[in-house]
């Protein structure tokens, strides 16, 4: 599996996502973000990604998916908090 892969199939699922892939080989970590999460809280939002690669993460091609699912707004709220942090 690589990150085109990973990355497809989420967007197959949310056309709408702006999607990261970050890794290689079968560890994988994705920033989604859509704002069809809006409604859902943080581990409905994961365990719908997870759910795409269910049949990967059991047979261990895919031996890890970290997923960080967020709206726009709240990718922009995080940005701008950090970049009010002064160090």
């Amino acid at each position: 599996m690589n990150g085109q892969e990973v990355s497809r199939r989420i967007t197959d699922l949310l056309p709408d996502a702006s999607v990261k892939v970050s890794g290689e080989d079968c560890n994988f970590s994705v920033l989604v973000v859509s704002d069809e999460f809006a409604e859902l809280r943080p581990v409905a939002r994961q365990q719908q990604i997870l759910r795409l690669f269910g049949e990967e993460l059991a047979s261990g091609r895919l031996h890890a998916l970290t997923v960080d699912a967020c709206t726009t707004a709240e990718l922009s709220a995080r940005q701008s908090t950090l970049t009010s942090i002064s160090l």
